[in-house]
């Protein structure tokens, strides 16, 4: 064997040996080990079998608690249970004595109800005994009984109605008196105007009766060139020492009596001299229209008017009514109507303005057939003012229904300034009539013994018979007089109807 194979030899030799040695030191330690192991797993088993025993002890002593927790929650639902039985037994035994009360309470109802059936049978059969009784002591029927009963209630009814409406109506119409009466007389005094207002004439004064041959003229020649030039009559007569001049246009006559006024100042009258001095009496009086008319809106306060309009108020300088200047009629119109406007709060400016050219129409009612109310709504039409004015023109005289208070104000203004004292006059004839008028009214109505009118016909008083009015129908009769004499009869102003019942009872001491 080499030495090489040799040293090999006794190299693994060696390795064996240390590897053996190894293995048995590590058995060794493996068996130390294994002992260590098998006394902990002893400890262990006794660990457990100590915690099993714990656990069952403490599973006991819960399972004890929870039984007996248990057995307390059972008694206490028994007793539970057993009280709720006690109470329903209670209700049933209470729920029994109350049907047994209901049913006899029911059983004595029904008692009760034959016992009332009957009675009421018996009260029947009784009224109908005393009912047929007492129709034959009476001698009228049920049915005549009720109907004279409720005629005697409905009398009643339409006496104690009427009293009260009676009765509103007075203290209704005492305060509006009151406070109308306030309103206007602030108005009237706020308000200054002449008392009469100048009227326009149509005489013309002459020097002397001579003159009346020169305006005459040869063959009549001067005044056939004045009634030309100028469009009026002139009427010479007997009159000493004046020329009347007769036309329907007012304006017309004011041109004829200023041109003749001025031809007999100057004494040259012939046909060319006339009709020079008439065209320059038609510019003047022109001029004078134009002067009045913007005199008129300047003393109202009323601007915005069409010239054409002003103009036309400027003609009714020279128009009159019952001899009350129109123009200064319709000045006051304005003052009075803006004043109460002003006091019930309504819109001053169409009142105003509503009131100055309310009259419009007579300025050229010569010239257009129909009422002046009418002709006047035409013209403010055709010069486009407001539909408020327009209609407080058409309702001043109630041919329309006054539907503003700037309307009605317009009519009150234009009744106050017309039927003022002085305002107005018209002939003995006419007023005669109207008083005569005014009492054939009165008498035509039933009842009425005598009528007279008093106070220059602004109030009526009418006397009746006792015995055919009474009281509630006398103040009927006073409402259908007053109504009688609106539609019938035509006045400035307003009319008092008074209606006077007197019962008198005369006895002789003997």
């Amino acid at each position: 064997m080499t030495p090489v194979v040799i040293a090999s030899i006794l190299t693994l030799a060696i390795v064996l040996v240390l590897a053996l040695i190894v293995l048995v030191r590590q058995y060794g330690k493996a068996r130390a080990k294994a002992g260590e192991v098998a006394h902990l797993w002893e400890e262990a088993q006794k660990e457990i079998d100590a915690l099993k025993k714990a656990a069952m002890l403490e599973a006991k002593d819960e399972a004890h608690r929870l039984r007996a927790e248990i057995d307390q929650e059972n008694r206490d639902r028994r007793l539970e249970l057993q009280q709720t039985e006690r109470r329903l037994i209670s209700k049933e035994e209470t729920l029994d004595r109350r049907l047994e009360n209901l049913e006899r309470k029911e059983k004595e109802t029904a008692a009760k109800e034959q016992e009332t059936e009957l009675k009421a049978a018996e009260t029947a059969e009784l009224q109908a005994r005393q009912r047929a009784e007492l129709e034959r002591i009476s001698g009228i029927s049920t049915e005549e009984a009720a109907q004279m009963l409720l005629k005697a209630v409905e009398i009643e009814c339409r006496h104690d109605c009427a009293k009260l409406a009676k009765q509103i109506e007075d203290e209704t119409r005492d305060r509006a008196e009151k406070e109308a009466r306030k309103i206007i007389t602030l108005a009237i005094q706020r308000c200054a105007v002449d008392q009469v207002a100048e009227t326009t004439v149509s005489v013309v004064p002459l020097p002397s009766d001579e003159m009346k041959g020169r305006i005459i003229g040869r063959e009549g020649r001067n005044i056939r060139a004045f009634e030309a030039a100028s469009g009026v009559d002139l009427i010479i007569d007997d009159t000493p020492e004046a020329v009347v001049i007769s036309g329907f246009d007012p304006v017309r006559r004011e041109i004829a009596r200023s041109a003749l006024s001025r031809l007999i100042g100057d004494g040259r009258i012939h046909p060319g001299r006339i009709e020079e001095v008439v065209a320059k009496a038609k510019a003047e009086t022109e001029e004078k229209i134009r002067e009045a008319g913007e005199q008129a809106v300047m003393e109202t306060g009323v601007a915005g008017l069409h010239p054409e309009l002003v103009r036309l108020l400027g003609k009714l300088q020279f128009r009159t009514s019952y001899g009350q200047n129109v123009r200064d009629h319709s000045i006051e119109c304005s003052h009075l109507a803006g004043a109460m406007a002003a006091e019930l709060g309504a819109d001053v400016q169409i009142a105003k303005r509503g009131a100055l050219l309310h009259d419009l129409g007579k300025a050229v009612d010569f010239e257009v057939e129909g009422p002046h109310a009418a002709i006047g709504v035409d013209l403010a039409k055709r010069h486009h003012e407001s539909p408020e004015v327009i209609h407080a023109i058409a309702a001043h005289h109630g041919e329309e229904e006054c539907q503003s208070i700037e309307a009605a104000l317009v009519q009150v203004a234009d009744a106050i300034s017309a039927a003022r004292p002085g305002a107005r006059r018209e002939t003995l004839e006419t007023y005669i009539k109207r008083l005569e008028k005014l009492e054939k009214i009165a008498d035509a109505c039933p009842g009425v013994e005598k009528s007279f009118a008093i106070q220059a016909g602004r109030e009526v008083r009418v006397v009746v018979r006792p015995e055919d009015v009474d009281d509630l129908t006398a103040a009927k009769l006073a409402k259908d007089v007053a109504r009688n004499i609106e539609n019938e009869l035509q006045y400035p102003g307003q009319i008092k109807v008074t209606v006077i019942r007197e019962t008198r009872a005369v006895e002789y001491a003997k």
